[in-house]
């Protein structure tokens, strides 16, 4: 059984409900010259094991932005190319 304790970046997103949800980053990647992470639902205080979401990112100096990817034939081929990675 594994008890190390992670610490998470976290963000907030929108749901089409309009329900704020929490997120963690559990990764991070580049993909043609973009930012993008891999993040999973927080539950409570834990990070869910249940499949994880693509977001494109746009990284400052203290801080970064997260953006939907709409398009999804892009998000499809960015999560495929993602999925190579790992």
């Amino acid at each position: 059984m594994d008890n190390e304790f992670r610490e998470y970046i976290t963000f907030v997103v929108n749901t089409r409900d309009g329900d704020e949800v929490e997120m963690a980053v559990i990764d991070q990647f580049e993909f043609e010259n973009k930012s993008y992470v891999a993040a999973a639902l927080v539950e409570g205080d834990t990070v869910s094991d249940e499949g994880c979401f693509i977001y494109r990112i746009k990284v400052g100096e203290d801080d970064f932005k997260v953006e939907k990817i709409t398009n999804q034939i892009d998000y499809n081929r960015i999560a495929e190319a993602y999925m190579e990675m790992i």
